[in-house]
């Protein structure tokens, strides 16, 4: 396992205070000025886990991000134990800081069941070996520091198409849709949970690139900020965080300073393992 993924790891075992309270706690050096939101919604989702029967996964969560997460003190979950039935359960997670609620997230938990079968079948691209990591391209693009900050990164991205940073000088780049292959770097324990956090941290990488890259916007550009106001996930099939998924991204519609991403993770077996959509907020000084 990387450092950098060791790390992550390391943010998701959670401190168990109390019945249903956890803390939790941002990596040491944190470089962002806001708690990363992948990171909040994979800490809320553990604590949930946390408090549910191994025999039943997640197959759905829906989060909102409220305020901004500092990074400097622990985020403290509460865990609101909404429903156990016999076949759901269901719980409310609530992140705090300095007294405030900062993140929500609601998530829903299924004891396996045979049923109805179908999905759509995951596009033709190249295999992962054949396509340059992020740390390559992006070294390519602004220098080897660039290529430093990338690989420090806990999940292998590698892009197939332009990158947000290249639709900026060149609008024949500026599509609403882009892919990338995606996974953990390094071996991750047999911890179905564990699998299923990681992803949700790393989903939340990518996705409004999506609407930048429409726009010809990148974060890079001096002008564009944003942030995440929601996140949904579903969660189709078991998988393993740690071998390759292939991440389509899409941006339907950008409007009121909102940007909304819809996004799927296919195994290179060609599974349709899980369905994510995310609204950010994107604003441009002009």
């Amino acid at each position: 396992m990387s450092k950098a993924l060791d790390a992550v790891v390391e943010l998701l075992d959670l401190e168990q205070i109390e019945l249903d309270i956890f803390r939790g706690r941002s990596p040491e050096n944190e470089r962002r000025q806001r708690v990363f939101g992948g990171q909040v919604a994979g800490q809320a989702l553990v604590a949930a886990g946390r408090t549910v029967p191994d025999d039943r996964p997640v197959h759905s969560l829906h989060a909102y991000f409220i305020r901004p997460g500092d990074p400097a003190v622990p985020l403290i979950y509460l865990v609101d134990r909404v429903r156990d039935g016999r076949s759901f359960t269901t719980r409310r997670v609530s992140a705090v800081q300095h007294g405030k609620t900062i993140f929500t997230l609601s998530a829903s938990f299924h004891h396996p069941e045979e049923g109805v079968l179908h999905q759509r079948p995951m596009p033709d691209v190249p295999p992962p070996e054949s396509v340059p990591s992020a740390a390559e391209r992006m070294e390519e693009l602004f220098g080897e520091a660039a290529a430093e900050y990338s690989a420090s990164n806990p999940i292998d991205i590698r892009h197939l198409g332009p990158l947000s940073f290249d639709a900026v000088s060149d609008p024949s780049l500026r599509v609403t849709h882009s892919m990338a292959w995606v996974r953990a770097d390094g071996e991750l324990p047999d911890d179905p949970l564990l699998h299923v956090c990681i992803l949700t941290y790393a989903s939340d990488m990518t996705l409004l690139d999506s609407v930048l890259l429409a726009n010809g916007l990148s974060w890079a550009d001096g002008k564009t900020v944003g942030s995440s106001l929601d996140h949904a996930m579903w969660f189709h099939r078991p998988f393993r965080a740690d071998e390759w998924l292939l991440y389509t991204q899409e941006s339907p519609v950008a409007a009121g300073a909102r940007g909304l991403a819809r996004g799927e993770l296919f195994t290179s077996g060609g599974e349709l393992v899980v369905s994510v959509v995310q609204e950010g907020l994107i604003r441009t000084a002009s």
